[in-house]
């Protein structure tokens, strides 16, 4: 698990501004959607993966745990599935051409095809019949032509986002600054998320957290969620 560290200067920039440490402390468990990004075999399984980040597998309890919780508390669980497709060459040609080696695009190809092993979600997620999976083919689920993530959303009337998944500082921190900017409430879990070393989980954290929105832990988040429930269903 990573080693989280947030500064004291952050948090003081971040009181400053917001006036509290934590603004999404007091959210509404029933217009809470769990994001879970791209915790698939080929993040996470040796020998299939095409870009391993070993960590991913260490927050699969805490993902669980928040899905439990976000389940049991009115919301609902939305498991994000990178996807490549035939369109993903041509119309994120500086992606597959400038930035990627060809023996890395095409071990990126084979791993992230539907029908592909790499494809499937991690086994160990415990995923519910009511859940819902996505499929999206940037790095943002919330990116223009990425997926249908937003409009769903805001169908079923979710306004607050919990991000978590893998790599922390790509396709999270992607989805995640996005979905602010669609004027989501959002929130990264501090070890719900996962990334390829401490430095580059930390980094991002700390700079979503100064400009873009909320972080906790899968403990404080997770009481956060049973309090709030608690709390609206006794005023009912």
């Amino acid at each position: 698990m990573h080693k989280v560290e947030i500064p004291a200067y952050v948090t003081e920039h971040v009181v400053a501004r917001r006036g509290v440490e934590h603004v999404y402390a007091d959210l509404d468990p029933a217009r809470t959607a769990l994001i879970v990004v791209d915790l698939q075999n080929g993040f996470m399984m040796p020998g299939v993966a095409h870009a391993l980040c070993d960590t991913a597998r260490e927050i699969v309890p805490n993902v669980n745990l928040i899905a439990d919780a976000v389940r049991r508390t009115g919301g609902k669980v939305f498991w994000i599935k990178n996807t490549h497709d035939e369109g993903c060459l041509t119309s994120w040609s500086h992606f597959h051409q400038d930035l990627t080696r060809p023996e890395r695009r095409a071990a990126r190809v084979e791993s992230m095809s539907e029908g592909k092993l790499g494809h499937e979600l991690w086994a160990d997620l415990e995923v519910a019949p009511e859940d819902e999976i996505v499929q999206k083919t940037r790095f943002s689920a919330f990116i223009q032509g990425s997926s249908d993530l937003e409009a769903r959303l805001r169908a079923q009337g979710y306004d607050t986002l919990i991000i978590t998944g893998t790599v922390t500082n790509v396709c999270c921190e992607s989805t995640a600054r996005d979905a602010m900017m669609l004027n989501f409430r959002t929130i990264m879990v501090t070890d719900g998320n996962a990334a390829n070393s401490d430095a580059e989980h930390n980094a991002s954290l700390i700079a979503f957290y100064l400009t873009f929105g909320d972080i906790m832990d899968t403990q404080m988040l997770i009481g956060c969620l049973e309090k709030n429930a608690r709390f609206r269903e006794a005023a009912e």
